[in-house]
């Protein structure tokens, strides 16, 4: 199988430099990173991809079986890592794939050399001691109401995904990505997505670790990332003024510039 095609594999900057790898999170693709690129591929080699479902990606490779867990995804990161034979590589990953991050490194630690976990959380429901931001109650709300009506539950949700009220430009786009996946392959997702506790996987994680959070997400509260933080040793917590969840696109310079700063050492 030609890995490359079936996740629309995308490579930018130049050749011989040290490589970063981004990944997309729920009912997005590749393209959510297109305001980060330019700066990141000035000094490393960019891999873009879009999981099997998502994007670009062969629809066809798609199985319930295999994306009704995070396994599938980290399945499809270290097949590209395989494909495009990368060690140490740096993984970048957004909200849930910053938890297929962490699975990947575990499956192919000679692939994956460190984490940058851009709004990550390792469990969205609340548990004794810890805040996820939402109840079991709500989880299965979102859930119940994106079945029934997946396009209408992408036009209300992405805006307060995203935030910034100020520029619904930015809800609308998120919109669009949402509605742009096949309503039956989203589903899958987004259980795999909101019902996946992964915090003991979070003990596994041995790499240096960049956790970078919002100061106002309503899907991933600071409390997450505290949590997140704390959990992995290695790790590096870094608060951007920026709202929302999606950080690439609602102040991407300050995303690269953390990124960066972090590869480089700075603290």
């Amino acid at each position: 199988m030609d890995i490359r095609r079936r996740n629309n594999v995308t490579v930018v900057g130049p050749q011989d430099a040290p490589v970063l790898v981004l990944a997309h999170g729920f009912g997005c693709d590749q393209n959510m990173w297109r305001l980060v690129v330019p700066a990141l591929a000035e000094r490393y080699r960019v891999v873009l991809f879009d999981y099997v479902g998502s994007g670009g990606s062969d629809l066809s490779s798609w199985t319930q079986e295999r994306y009704s867990s995070l396994d599938g995804y980290a399945q499809d990161v270290t097949e590209v890592c395989e494909a495009l034979d990368l060690t140490q590589a740096v993984f970048v990953g957004h909200s849930v794939s910053a938890m297929v991050g962490v699975l990947a490194a575990q499956a192919a630690p000679e692939r994956i050399g460190s984490l940058v976990m851009v709004a990550p959380s390792p469990c969205y429901i609340d548990d004794d001691g810890y805040r996820g931001g939402f109840t079991s109650d709500d989880i299965e709300e979102l859930l119940a109401s994106l079945e029934a009506n997946y396009l209408g539950w992408s036009s209300a949700m992405a805006p307060v995904i995203m935030g910034n009220p100020d520029r619904p430009e930015l809800g609308q786009e998120l919109t669009n990505s949402f509605c742009a996946t096949d309503p039956d392959i989203a589903r899958v997702f987004a259980r795999t997505t909101f019902l996946t506790d992964s915090r003991d996987d979070l003990k596994g994680v041995t790499v240096p670790t960049l956790v970078l959070e919002c100061s106002q997400d309503v899907i991933a509260p600071r409390e997450v990332g505290a949590y997140v933080h704390a959990a992995i040793p290695s790790s590096r917590l870094v608060t951007l003024d920026a709202t929302g969840h999606c950080p690439q696109l609602s102040a991407p310079e300050a995303t690269a510039r953390a990124i960066l700063d972090f590869l480089d050492g700075k603290p």
